[in-house]
């Protein structure tokens, strides 16, 4: 574990306390499956001079290589899956992953503004798709935090080739953002805050990480309806346990607005559909088609609203 990425910013993080999670959080890489990934990743080649290429609809890996060494990363890609982010291009091995982020990356690109020399935090970063999708624009730093061993290893499989030095995924979760205070310029949320009992909360602990006119992108799922309302689901939605407070787009506005955030944009209200998440061979087990009713896609498997996907953009003004 090395931070020292942070220390150019010790007055604007608790680097003790960040540091003593993720040592304590070390110790998970030795837990059930994460041995085996563990295994994988020390058995990848290394490469030298990889290059990396974000076009629009994918990050690609490239280099002329043996078909021994092109073996071994797929045998290792494989033996990290699922891929739930993507999609990937690995030295012509294509990740064709559940979710087609790039769709969700085509919808944003334009609100982010310039990246060069920003400080960029992505919460719930998975396996750090759009993290790689914003290394051509040469920002200071990409911090992502995912709590999953899974997904950090399919990051470190990724960087093991590209070796980026301005990109970091750490084991931290959106309830370690408090240690964070006016650090980022920009602030990823993508698909965390329903699954969090205290949405209101999240959002001011968001804020607080911001610096002064910095933005956010939030993006969530929700259901469809002209008031501020949201859905509370009494067990699961979309066969999702974790998932507790679902809005419609003018109740994630309020929400922003009561958390003081400023110039409030909408950036995007889609329906979800089997284009953007699906079952592919790279993550073969149930999507979304799985959780629709099967007489009637206007709703979920429980009988709730389908699922829209909102996004908006803030700003912190202080």
């Amino acid at each position: 574990m090395n931070l020292d990425y942070l220390i150019p910013f010790a007055n604007q993080c608790n680097i003790d306390q960040i540091s003593k999670i993720i040592t304590e959080r070390s110790s998970w890489k030795n837990h059930n499956h994460a041995v085996n990934y563990n295994q994988v990743l020390s058995s990848l080649p290394n490469i030298d001079s990889a290059q990396v290429c974000v076009s629009q609809n994918k990050v690609t890996v490239k280099k002329d290589i043996t078909e021994e060494n092109k073996e071994l990363i797929k045998t290792a890609c494989i033996g990290l899956g699922p891929w739930r982010k993507g999609p990937f291009n690995l030295f012509d091995i294509q990740i064709d992953a559940e979710w087609r982020s790039d769709l969700k990356w085509n919808r944003i690109a334009s609100s982010l503004g310039d990246l060069k020399d920003k400080t960029i935090l992505d919460i719930g970063c998975n396996n750090g798709y759009f993290m790689f999708k914003m290394l051509n624009q040469k920002p200071n730093l990409v911090l992502g935090i995912d709590p999953v061993v899974h997904c950090q290893s399919q990051f470190n499989l990724v960087q093991h080739f590209i070796q980026a030095p301005n990109i970091k995924h750490e084991l931290l979760g959106v309830e370690h953002l408090n240690l964070f205070n006016e650090m980022f310029d920009v602030i990823l949320s993508m698909g965390i805050i329903y699954h969090h009992r205290h949405p209101i909360q999240q959002l001011l602990d968001l804020k607080n990480a911001l610096k002064p006119n910095g933005k956010a992108i939030i993006e969530t799922i929700g259901i469809p309806g002209k008031d501020s309302t949201a859905l509370f689901p009494e067990d699961r939605y979309a066969k999702m346990r974790n998932v507790w407070f679902v809005p419609t787009l003018n109740c994630l506005i309020n929400w922003a607005k009561r958390a003081k955030f400023s110039n409030v944009e909408v950036i995007s209200d889609t329906l979800l559909t089997q284009e953007e998440q699906r079952i592919t061979k790279w993550s073969p087990q149930q999507s979304l088609k799985d959780f629709l009713n099967p007489n009637d896609s206007n709703q979920t498997i429980e009988g709730h609203p389908a699922p829209r996907r909102f996004c908006i953009k803030v700003t912190k003004i202080k």
